[in-house]
């Protein structure tokens, strides 16, 4: 157990999303009616995006300015000299809000500068978010939610609706978020908690954390290990760059590693469990009381007494049907071996 968690954990790499601090004193802020809001479009090469959705009867808008550094302490003077090479609008065009940051030349970046915005709107918007210098935070808002840094983590919070991120440069953090979830990284980990709706996560560059989620979830990682609590509906996750912890799971699992070996709590058997591992063994504690078709292999493979089953017990192979059969049980530990309810 202790080997499979320091697995885990330096698989996993959940880096924090850069926005502007609370206490800082925005350089620009514009209002708007938020009855007359219902898309954001935000772009920025240089710092991050934070929108929060709200019942309020004001839209806001906050623009931060730094050194590009990350240094706070310009001057108005310095801002606005650096702000010549610059631009920067927010405006309102019909239903959108635009909020646009960019350098009008891409040489000399020593006195460049980083560029925030810390956005309110109404809590059903659709979004169109892009920077590639800084995080990315969105908190309870629904619509069709579209987002992508190469900078920075991704943070979200109460989300519904179609949500989209992506990020290259750090790691997601996604809780009480539903409907249809595709979120994705290739810099970091995936921390994943109270999330319900179609959902597919993916990152190639850390490991995944994954609690209390429901309906049919895609979770894969050639980073790290990956750990889940508390799963139901249909589960389909993988690895080839670490192990695979599973607690308190009552759905439908596919899982699959070829670097490490799976531990499973399968609390409910759901329609089929698939179990491979290419680098370890498989530990599984499961009901043995359901109709099920069996079919377990590996070096070696331990199983329960089994009443009323009809098929062959090998020292390395373990196939038939338990209890009239049923569910489909596949487990396959080609290196290592199978135990179950050891």
């Amino acid at each position: 157990m202790k080997k499979l968690l320091s697995l885990f954990i330096l698989g996993l790499s959940i880096s924090s999303v850069s926005l502007a601090q609370d206490k800082e004193t925005p350089f620009l802020v514009k209002t708007y009616k938020s009855s007359e809001i219902k898309n954001l479009i935000v772009r920025t090469s240089g710092g991050g995006i934070s929108v929060t959705g709200g019942e309020g009867d004001e839209a806001r808008v906050e623009v931060y300015v730094r050194g590009n550094n990350g240094g706070s302490n310009l001057s108005k003077d310095e801002i606005e000299d650096r702000l010549k090479e610059y631009e920067l609008s927010v405006k309102k065009e019909g239903e959108t809000i635009s909020c646009i940051a960019k350098r009008k030349s891409e040489s000399a970046w020593k006195n460049g500068l980083s560029i925030s915005f810390k956005i309110f709107t109404p809590d059903k918007i659709s979004t169109d978010l892009l920077t590639s210098g800084g995080g990315i935070s969105l908190k309870n808002l629904t619509g069709n939610l579209g987002f992508t840094t190469s900078g920075g983590g991704l943070k979200l919070q109460n989300l519904g609706g179609n949500i989209k991120g992506r990020t290259s440069g750090g790691g997601i953090s996604i809780s009480g978020c539903r409907d249809n979830i595709d979120v994705a990284t290739s810099g970091g980990g995936i921390d994943a908690d109270g999330c319900k709706g179609n959902i597919k996560l993916t990152t190639s560059g850390g490991g995944l954390i994954l609690k209390k989620l429901d309906g049919t979830i895609k979770a894969t990682t050639s980073g790290g290990g990956i750990r889940a609590e508390e799963i139901s509906g249909d589960f389909l996750t993988s690895t080839s760059g670490g192990s695979i912890k599973l607690e308190d799971i009552t759905a439908s699992v596919k899982a699959s590693t070829s670097g490490g070996g799976i531990d499973a709590d399968i609390k409910s058997l759901g329609k089929y469990l698939t179990l491979s591992t290419s680098a370890g063994s498989i530990h599984v504690r499961m009901p043995m009381d359901k109709g099920m078709d069996l079919d377990l292999g590996g070096q070696r493979v331990k199983v329960p007494n089994l009443y009323k089953f009809n098929g062959t017990v090998e020292k390395d192979r373990v196939k038939g049907s338990l209890n009239g059969g049923g569910n489909a049980v596949r487990m396959d530990a080609n290196s290592g071996s199978v135990y179950i309810n050891e």
